[in-house]
């Protein structure tokens, strides 16, 4: 069966290959403008559906894999930052924080689905704004939920992580290879 990973993600692309040998990649193009007073966790599991279902209409014989991460602080879901000024906004409410990371997966062969909704807290120490400014030179901030990545630079900046790190990465490897056991013709 062929697998798409609906994703340009490339640390998605990585931890998928580490369960999967071949896969292509086939980014979804949907709206990811939360609706008014949408629930994180609703729309975080929104958004991996919607993804998975427009290139599933496209591939009807394939299996895809589809995942969305969304970063909360409080009821506020921060997104990917606009610019460098979002970026530090967002690192600045984090700083000496605990904010929340979810991210969903759907599996679909246009049969069966799974859904998977994983879990991180994350307690950032006290940022200064030199810290901040270092941070942003680097570029690692862009295009990612909550204006940083955590595999990265950003790594120093965590005093903890409750739950699964692979959730704040944006694809939780553990429970993909579980769900990926429903089409054992794959893993085998």
């Amino acid at each position: 069966m062929k697998i798409i990973l609906a994703s340009q993600s490339p640390r998605r692309k990585e931890l998928l290959g580490r369960l999967v040998s071949e896969f292509t990649i086939q980014p979804a193009d949907i709206d990811e403008t939360p609706k008014l007073q949408e629930d994180p966790i609703a729309y975080v599991q929104r958004m991996a559906a919607e993804k998975a279902a427009a290139v599933q209409e496209e591939n009807e014989e394939a299996l895809v894999i589809a995942s969305d991460t969304t970063v909360v602080l409080g009821d506020e879901i921060l997104g990917k930052p606009e610019n460098d000024e979002d970026a530090k906004r967002m690192l600045r409410k984090f700083s000496g924080d605990t904010h929340d990371v979810y991210t969903a997966v759907v599996l679909s062969d246009g049969t069966q689905e799974e859904h998977i909704l994983s879990h991180a807290a994350v307690t950032f120490y006290e940022l200064t704004e030199e810290e901040i400014e270092r941070y942003l030179a680097t570029g690692d901030h862009r295009d990612k939920a909550g204006a940083y990545g955590i595999q990265s630079y950003a790594g120093a900046f965590v005093e903890s992580i409750s739950g699964d790190y692979y959730s704040i990465v944006g694809f939780p490897i553990g429970a993909v290879n579980q769900a990926l056991k429903k089409w054992t013709d794959i893993l085998s």
